[in-house]
């Protein structure tokens, strides 16, 4: 079967997301995120979607290819591929590569990075191309439908429980502790969160971001910690990023915030929960395994150095 690899097209989206959700589904996706997110790539990513479509004109293979902009290190480029594994060993994943590394290659990037899941044939073939592991992370999954979780617990004194819908008026406070967490969340690259502009229009304004859901733990009004939730209007719920401020860690603030956030999403009808958790913070596992998460799959980072 013939494979061509191609820039997508937005009415691509829906033939996109569904191959993303047959190879990765413990990540949301859905047509009106996907949209969104090519709209709105920050032009310094070079950010660039990439399709593998048969002959017929279904899509196969997918890639997020693009320059991590945001690193404190420059020439960092990634490359996210995944074929539908209905059709794999067809050359749509090779194919997706090779375009995916001309492309960084022509914009600067020296150091490729790529997550590959951990299965024996993944892992052989990142590395007949050239990529060496490095990290890993787990997806996590709970089953809201069955899942005993922890009992509601009321806040200390001086913290109160409040929604990201709480802060329409006024978002930075919640950038600035997004920005705070992000700057030491465990990864190969490091990211600085600087642009708030860019945060509302990208963050604060996503499709998926669920701000009724999302909970922020403030200490004497100050926003301390957060668990920020994701919805795709099918029932799944993601949380998309955990963390507490330097100055309000070991009081369990995190762990509070995400309790709560879990319990909304049943009470609002979410079935599944999906989270990942970087195979090295002990502490965020330790947390999810509480609240009942499982692992569902692992994933390995590979990188490769071009140039």
């Amino acid at each position: 079967m013939t494979v061509i690899v191609r820039d997508v097209h937005a009415e691509d989206a829906a033939g996109f997301a569904q191959v993303r959700r047959a190879a990765l589904p413990y990540m949301l996706s859905t047509a009106e995120q996907l949209v969104f997110d090519w709209a709105h790539a920050h032009p310094d990513s070079h950010y660039r979607p990439l399709v593998a479509v048969t002959e017929s004109g279904r899509i196969v293979g997918t890639a997020q290819v693009g320059i991590a902009h945001d690193a404190a290190e420059p020439g960092i480029g990634y490359a996210n591929v995944y074929v539908d594994p209905a059709h794999l060993g067809q050359g749509a994943g090779t194919l997706l590569l090779r375009a995916a590394e001309e492309h960084l290659a022509e914009r600067g990037a020296r150091t490729l990075y790529s997550w590959v899941l951990d299965a024996p044939e993944n892992l052989a073939w990142a590395q007949r191309r050239g990529y060496s592991p490095s990290r890993s992370a787990y997806f996590l999954r709970l089953d809201l439908t069955t899942a005993e979780l922890p009992p509601l617990q009321t806040p200390p004194a001086g913290v109160e429980l409040l929604t990201a819908e709480d802060f329409a008026a006024d978002p930075r406070p919640l950038f600035e502790l997004d920005a705070l967490t992000t700057a030491d969340e465990p990864g190969d690259v490091g990211a600085e969160l600087d642009d708030y502009a860019h945060w509302l229009a990208t963050t604060w304004e996503h499709p998926l971001f669920d701000r009724a859901l999302t909970t922020v733990a403030v200490v004497d009004g100050v926003p301390a910690a957060f668990s920020a939730a994701q919805t795709d209007g099918l029932g799944r719920y993601n949380s998309g990023m955990t963390g507490t401020g330097p100055d309000f860690r070991g009081r369990g603030l995190a762990k509070l915030a995400k309790n709560t956030s879990l319990h909304r999403a049943r009470a609002a009808g979410c079935t599944e929960a999906f989270t990942g958790n970087d195979t090295g913070n002990e502490p965020m596992l330790a947390i999810n395994k509480w609240f009942g998460y499982e692992v569902g799959a692992r994933e390995v980072r590979h990188v490769r150095t071009i140039g």
